[in-house]
């Protein structure tokens, strides 16, 4: 009967491209450590326990095959619950997820925030994404692109239809 059921959690997760070890995520102080270590930007995935669109980001963005292996080699990325207790380390202040979400722009969930290795702000990407629209956002910023043009002339340059 084990058997059985471990087939089954295989067939599933391989079937929904789905693996727990797909995507690393870090608490918010030691991803910024970590980051700095590294040189990688920073993802921060800012929800809400209550959020539906925050779930199908986790459910079909974050688990897309593409997205997660472009985010692991590329990006140091943290999970940051915006109604949560923990205290952030950011910038010599500490402060709670909501002033690091409100300091950033969020007003909405879900909201991505995009970080330089060292902290500083990149951009904000508010709401949901498909794998395919959230793919360009990744390398747009991952690949430094943001640092020379625009995100329209970028996928424009792509061959993207907007």
């Amino acid at each position: 009967m084990k058997k059985i059921f471990l087939v089954l959690l295989l067939i599933i997760g391989y079937s929904t491209g789905l693996s727990a070890k797909d995507l690393q995520w870090k608490k918010f102080n030691e991803g910024i450590i970590e980051a700095k270590k590294s040189g990688k930007k920073i993802l921060v995935d800012v929800y809400t326990d209550w959020c539906k669109w925050c779930k199908e980001m986790d459910k079909k963005t974050y688990a897309d095959k593409m997205i997660s292996t472009y985010l692991k080699k590329n990006y140091v990325i943290i999970k940051l619950n915006a109604e949560g207790n923990e205290r952030l380390n950011y910038q010599g202040q500490t402060i709670s997820p909501r002033e690091f979400a409100q300091g950033m722009g969020v007003d909405g969930y879900p909201a991505t925030v995009f970080l330089q290795s060292d902290g500083k702000p990149i951009t904000l990407l508010p709401g949901y994404s498909t794998p395919d629209q959230f793919i360009h956002v990744l390398s747009f910023i991952g690949e430094n692109h943001y640092l020379k043009k625009k995100f329209p002339d970028y996928l424009a340059e792509k061959g993207v239809k907007q």
